[in-house]
């Protein structure tokens, strides 16, 4: 849960790419613009809170108006549901076209993730151009933004390739800036500037959903693997995370999504339940019986088998049968009404208004990383640092060796290979929204989705490995912004 307190709840006018030529028009007059905004340090505070607000996103089953942004809550669409990790329950609607692989420029889900990055972005950018009124705090606020604003294009690139570079205010006239696409390296330079002056700026936090220089860290480590250069720095990077001993384990996996307050979790965004304007709906759309009759996010056969073979202990705490759908499984990672069989208390009394928090990046996900950096895209390594990091997720998961017989050495790692890393990735962080990027990232997503594709009668080719830039945006920009291949 978020454990700092709303400054002010202002509603923030600044144009962003997803506005167009009608933006404020007429102009409001209950709400701070322009130059009147902000003018002071509380004021600045205030927008840089507004930024994590942008994250965290809105929940729709709250506040039913289309035209916000759900940022966050929406993101399993565009990569779990794109990956062969989850699926809809019957290929049904608009999510049905992320597992069908039959994605739309018109999808609602696609444009919504696309205009809310640049909604952070956009807030970022205000912080960081009335940075001067921080006075102090300069350096920690500049921080915070250019981490966010980092984050949310490193979205943006993975998932949707070259996109328009807004480094500041932009007004209206400047259509060239907001629908001109920027090529994917020159993005990656951004982003690593962004994330470096994080890492110099930012310290330790009392809490996960702020930034902090680990989390900062971690990020910029995952950037340089994304790149496949620069492994040596990301190494270094997950070093100085594990070094620092301000992060572990927990001992119990179940621990990490339902004690939040724990020492695994690095970043995560933040939800109170109960709360019109910041509780979350993924739980209910994840969990196809709570609070409604189905939800639109099912575990595939596949990633069953992954987590019945490989998962070890963390196979109940991340899928069940639904209850109510005896031949449908669920995710199980975020369940707001609790489960008395697998020992989880209720975190929130309306399911549909829940308070679990996102996690995104936590130190498993750091050692695995850190594993894949000492690979350096190698087929294997026998590296000492390496397997300790990988025998130390597979230890917690119960995967170590036998106490009962100490001559049982056949679960002590002695080579990891890249499916090896690939496969504990899987079962380790499944369904939390990394499944795509990792098989892009491990340049097997071709291979992989299409074997998929092939056993379920998807359609499944290259160029969905990218999701299509949103319609609406190119005819916002009447020829300026160009569409991704294939769609």
């Amino acid at each position: 849960m978020k454990t700092f307190k709303r400054l002010l709840m202002l509603l923030i006018v600044v144009s962003t790419v997803s506005c167009g030529d009608d933006f404020l028009e007429p102009v409001p007059t209950a709400v701070l613009v322009g130059e009147t905004f902000p003018n002071n340090a509380e004021e600045l505070e205030s927008v840089l809170v507004s930024v994590y607000d942008a994250l965290q996103g809105v929940n729709s089953l709250e506040l039913t108006d289309a035209s916000l942004n759900h940022a966050q809550q929406i993101e399993f669409y565009v990569t779990e549901m794109l990956s062969d990790n989850t699926r809809s329950k019957s290929g049904e609607g608009e999510a049905g076209q992320f597992d069908n692989f039959t994605v739309q420029p018109t999808n609602g889900f696609v444009f919504d993730y696309y205009r809310s990055m640049y909604d952070i972005i956009t807030k970022a950018n205000l912080v960081l151009d009335n940075i001067d009124l921080a006075g102090e705090d300069a350096a920690t606020i500049e921080g915070e933004a250019r981490f966010l604003r980092g984050l949310a294009y490193f979205n943006l690139v993975r998932s949707y390739g070259d996109v328009p570079l807004i480094d500041g205010p932009i007004l209206i006239s400047d259509s060239e800036a907001q629908f001109t696409r920027i090529a994917t390296s020159d993005i990656y330079a951004f982003i690593i500037e962004d994330f470096q002056n994080a890492i110099g700026s930012l310290d330790v936090t009392s809490t996960p959903n702020r930034a902090s220089k680990a989390a900062a860290q971690g990020m910029l480590a995952k950037v340089y693997l994304t790149q496949g250069t620069n492994y040596g720095e990301a190494q270094g990077l997950l070093e100085d995370i594990i070094n620092s001993e301000q992060y572990a384990l927990e001992a119990d996996f179940r621990d990490v999504f339902f004690n939040e307050a724990n020492g695994e979790n690095i970043f995560t965004v933040g939800y109170v339940a109960s709360n019109s304007l910041e509780s979350q709906n993924f739980s209910a759309e994840m969990l196809n019986g709570v609070g409604r009759t189905s939800g639109v996010n099912y575990v595939t056969d596949e990633a069953i088998a992954a987590l019945d073979e490989f998962g070890g202990d963390r196979a109940q705490y991340s899928k069940r049968v639904d209850a109510q759908q005896p031949t449908q499984t669920q995710v199980v990672k975020w369940i707001p009404n609790g489960d008395a069989d697998l020992g989880i208390a209720e975190t929130s009394s309306d399911p549909t208004s829940a308070g679990n928090d996102w996690i995104i990046l936590r130190y498993a996900d750091v050692l695995l990383m850190h594993v894949e950096a000492i690979l350096a895209g190698g087929a294997q390594t026998t590296s000492s640092n390496a397997l300790a990091s990988f025998q130390e997720i597979r230890d917690r998961a119960g995967l170590a060796d036998d106490p009962d017989n100490p001559d049982d050495d056949a679960n002590t790692v002695t080579v990891i290979t890249r499916d090896d890393l690939l496969v504990e990735r899987r079962v380790e962080l499944a369904f939390e929204n990394h499944r795509i990027h990792d098989l892009r990232r491990f340049g097997v997503a071709q291979d992989v989705l299409t074997a998929f594709s092939n056993a379920n009668g998807h359609s499944f080719s290259a160029t969905d490995l990218l999701l299509p830039i949103p319609q609406f945006e190119i005819n916002l920009s009447n020829g300026l912004l160009s569409q991704n291949p294939g769609y």
